[in-house]
């Protein structure tokens, strides 16, 4: 992947010190940087256009989202992601409707954020699977949202296609891998896409990874996604 210049909006400058030099030896880089959205408008308005804007909502109201409505006005064509360390339903509706293009956590590995990143700028949209799903079916109240526990429900087999989508294997090399028939690898493949309310590889493959499962891969992270 090409070099990406990429926008940083956070209020924690050690974190963005930090998040910079973990970027490094990444394509996405950060090229310029604000304290807020609101210095971020402003830095935006005066010329600055990066491929990719990194920001977290301090408070998620009403204005943060007008504020961040106005950046996407300005950067139409720039990727926008929330990366944040609140699971916060009010928050991802916001991030939507201002038409972000994923909502990460601030404690993904460093494997996680690339992969996300990446999918990101292929123009994939990357959400939490669970809080989007529980967004759109209207299950949320306010701020408040009792999570999953990360794998309830998920079957040995099931975890192990999860770790083969990460390795960016196809249902053939998973059957290979594990011993069964491509059409047993269907099954529970569409058994476990309905268990974490994902629709495609992709976004399983995510949730694997924001959920921990990358992390017990034999050989290191996946090195792309089905």
């Amino acid at each position: 992947m090409q070099r990406i210049e990429a926008f940083l909006i956070d209020s924690n400058k050690l974190f963005r010190e930090g998040l910079k030099r973990l970027l490094d030896d990444s394509p996405f880089q950060i090229v310029a940087e604000a304290g807020n959205i609101r210095e971020g408008v402003a830095i935006a308005e005066s010329g600055l256009r990066p491929q990719l804007v990194l920001l977290d909502l301090v408070n998620g109201g009403d204005d943060e989202a007008e504020a961040m409505r106005r950046l996407r006005a300005l950067l139409p064509d720039t990727r926008m992601v929330v990366l944040t360390t609140d699971l916060c339903t009010r928050r991802l509706a916001n991030a939507l409707e201002a038409g972000a293009d994923g909502y990460l956590m601030k404690d993904l590995s460093a494997d996680a954020l690339a992969q996300s990143l990446r999918l990101v700028m292929m123009g994939e949209k990357v959400f939490p699977t669970h809080l989007a799903a529980l967004l759109i079916s209207g299950r949320v109240n306010g701020n408040g949202l009792e999570m999953p526990i990360s794998r309830k429900g998920l079957s040995q087999r099931e975890v192990q296609i999860l770790r083969c989508l990460l390795n960016g294997d196809s249902n053939k090399m998973i059957a290979n891998h594990l011993n069964i028939t491509e059409a047993t690898v269907k099954v529970h493949l569409k058994s476990l896409l309905r268990k974490i309310n994902a629709s495609n590889r992709t976004q399983a493959a995510i949730w694997a990874l924001n959920n921990g499962i990358g992390g017990e891969l034999t050989g290191g992270a996946a090195a792309s996604i089905a």
